[in-house]
């Protein structure tokens, strides 16, 4: 297999396993907070943070990598108005996934202390669910708007 086709394969898994991931992950993760079970919800959370860290993390860091060398392959503008939006849309969600990372461990802590007899907040707990839920929605909207870039290219 030539490099590109070999390169554009390893892009599309990896932004497959970025978006079907990241929703699998926040179905799994917001199913198991809204149980009312404090272990189930621990369970989820525990995974979620791993999952993430092994799926979403390692897709995310393959997506731009990938891609600015299918973009130097393709001869590409790098400035085309069209990556450039991509560029921008990307960083916004990753500017939400990182709080999500960050909420997900406090919920994961919450739950584990709650396992382990401590009392916990349990505004914060929802707010913080709240914000993981709130900050999920414009980095999916984003990456729909990437999938759509990549395969319109508009000019």
């Amino acid at each position: 297999m030539e490099p590109y086709s070999l390169l554009k394969t390893v892009h599309i898994i990896s932004s497959t396993v970025l978006f079907g991931t990241g929703m699998g992950i926040a179905f799994f993760f917001l199913m198991g907070t809204r149980s009312g079970d404090p272990a189930a919800a621990y369970f989820a959370a525990r995974t979620t943070a791993l999952a993430d860290m092994i799926f979403t993390l390692t897709a995310g860091i393959v997506q731009p990598l990938s891609g600015f060398a299918l973009i130097h392959l393709a001869g590409y503008d790098p400035f085309a108005p069209w990556l450039v939006a991509t560029y921008a849309i990307y960083l916004i969600a990753l500017a939400c996934w990182l709080p999500v990372v960050w909420l997900q461990l406090q919920i994961r802590d919450m739950y584990r202390a709650m396992l382990g007899g401590a009392a916990i907040d349990d505004a914060l707990l929802a707010r913080r669910i709240r914000t993981w839920f709130v900050l999920g929605w414009p980095a999916f909207a984003g990456l729909v708007i990437v999938f759509w870039l990549m395969v319109a290219k508009p000019a």
